[in-house]
């Protein structure tokens, strides 16, 4: 199965937390998408309706509304104020914002066609920051439609709708899904803006009133709550449908919480870190007994990447077309001739990994370098694509060899969470924290480089790390080796001592050799386009 549950067709929903065109809603709008017109009471006539609208809500982490990729955006038209369609796609502007930042990627657009982009490389963005704008308003949309369905699935609603006892039972796991996802998107915000406006299904938001601005912690531990909560009414492991969410993909979310707790709330949680990861690892959920780089690969829902699959993100070439997702991550990665060899029929000459990433990851081979290429490592103008290592990593092609369904928009999957992060959170709970057994972590580490097809380490290797910073930059490399790429890589610097100093990369702070920037950098900026529609909120230091 892939997409059966992401097309809704009869409703648009905007979102009551931000922005439908220019403007600050305070209610929920529903727009018709079809010739025909429909009232709420329509709509959830139709017992599939309900499904529909979870299904709408997968749908925001992949497409940016009913006719992607050049239609009308679920968060308005950019000639009305909108972010720019392209740039408001989910894990485009998340994986922007945790990657650009960092040694892992540069790219090389200018600023006419993406202002605001070199910023990220430069991590010198502002409040006024296009891509930071365009996310910020991506993860409340999402919000804000979790918080529509819970409120129109209520036991109150359903019994006044005649729904029938087995829809009850299915919708009771569906409103677990939709507060699974909505507490993915607050981990984001608090991952990348700290305080955030804040706002469940039980507050009324209109008239006037507009979501408070809550702390990082508060939130934090209205997250822990909420997953413990539907732990029971969620799938049991493994049995949902491939891209919904089941309870390993809670206790995933839990664990990542809990094991970057220090940094959210200045309390160390890595015993109950180690608890998550542990009942993660025990699950049915196993490491791809599969090449490295098939784990990327157009038919990655169906060549064995699936085993480790815990919640992808799931793209199709003709039923999602995006210019975000895996599409940015393929055509942003290379230029045409080595989008051929992809299975694309473009490239846009966009990003490629700094130096020091590179140094960092030696000859390790899951480091997919693009073959025959003498560009230099080293980059003195960050707008020429020629220099910068070119790495491969997601592609639209299949592990058979043959090509994916569409030549411009890709068919791989994104696994937001995958088994092989879990194994490296156990190792760094472990090796770093003192949690768990260090020869657990060895053995983790060596099935992950044995699957690369690279050389284990020794117990020797581990017990050669004798201060704390080297336990931080052995699990930073090994994470970068294995995770390159996949959105992880500002949240580990930061979580592991080495974003804001203490680690330098070309072209951090602006300058070509690199430099310390803020520790106020460690968060981005609440967007001035949203302080100015919300005086409850107010703006992180240094911004």
């Amino acid at each position: 199965m892939k997409l059966n549950i992401l097309k809704l067709r009869t409703v648009a929903i905007a979102s009551i937390f931000l922005v439908s065109a220019t403007s600050c809603l305070n209610d929920l709008d529903v727009k018709v998408s079809d010739d025909e017109l429909y009232t709420l009471e329509q709509f959830y006539a139709n017992p599939e309706s309900y499904k529909q609208f979870l299904a709408k809500i997968y749908a925001g982490l992949a497409v940016t509304g009913q006719t992607s990729p050049n239609g009308n955006s679920d968060l308005g038209l950019e000639a009305d104020g909108g972010p720019n369609e392209g740039f408001s796609q989910y894990i485009r502007g998340y994986w922007q914002l945790q990657e650009l930042t960092t040694d892992e990627a540069i790219i090389a657009w200018g600023e006419s066609d993406n202002p605001g982009i070199r910023d990220l490389n430069f991590n010198t963005w502002n409040a006024d920051n296009k891509f930071n704008e365009a996310f910020f308003a991506r993860i409340f949309f999402q919000i804000g439609l979790v918080n529509e369905f819970l409120r129109e699935t209520t036991d109150e609603k359903l019994s006044s709708r005649g729904v029938s006892a087995d829809l009850k039972a299915q919708i009771k796991t569906f409103r677990a899904e939709a507060r699974f996802l909505r507490a993915l998107s607050y981990y984001h915000a608090i991952d990348i803006y700290g305080k955030v406006p804040f706002a469940t299904e039980t507050e009324v938001i209109g008239s006037g009133i507009k979501p408070p601005m809550q702390s990082r912690e508060y939130v934090f531990n209205y997250l822990i709550g909420e997953l413990n909560d539907i732990d029971t009414d969620l799938a049991a492991p493994k049995t949902n449908e491939y891209g919904r969410a089941d309870k390993v993909a809670a206790w995933m979310l839990k664990a990542k919480l809990y094991q970057n707790a220090k940094v959210y709330t200045g309390v160390d949680k890595s015993a109950e870190a180690l608890a998550e990861v542990t009942k993660v690892i025990a699950s049915p959920y196993k490491i791809a007994n599969i090449p490295y780089a098939n784990l990327f690969k157009a038919d990655n829902n169906i060549n064995g990447a699936q085993d480790e699959a815990i919640f992808p993100i799931t793209f199709d070439g003709i039923k999602t077309k995006t210019y975000g997702g895996t599409t940015f991550l393929i055509l942003a990665s290379c230029t045409k001739p080595v989008g051929a060899t992809l299975g694309v029929n473009d490239g846009w000459a966009g990003f490629r990994a700094r130096q020091e990433f590179i140094q960092s990851t030696g000859t390790d081979a899951r480091v997919m370098k693009v073959s025959g290429s003498t560009d230099p490592a080293a980059i003195s103008d960050y707008s020429k694509f020629e220099e910068g290592t070119k790495l491969i990593k997601f592609s639209n092609k299949q592990a058979n060899g043959g090509n994916g369904s569409d030549g411009t928009f890709a068919d791989a999957d994104f696994a937001l969470f995958r088994m092989g992060d879990a194994y490296l959170m156990y190792a760094e709970l472990a090796i770093v924290n003192g949690k768990g057994s260090t020869a657990t972590a060895l053995q983790y580490i060596n099935t992950l480089r044995t699957r690369g097809g690279t050389i284990n380490i020794t117990m020797s290797d581990i017990n050669s790390l004798t201060t704390t910073n080297a336990k931080e930059l052995f699990i930073l490399n090994e994470r970068g080796k294995e995770m390159y790429w996949e959105g992880t890589r500002r949240q580990d610097l930061i979580r592991l001592n080495h974003y804001a100093s203490g680690y330098t990369w070309q072209w951090k702070g602006g300058f070509q050799n690199g430099s310390s920037i803020s520790p106020t950098r460690v968060l981005f900026p609440i967007p001035n386009k949203y302080l100015n529609l919300n005086s409850n909120l107010s703006q992180n230091p240094g911004y």
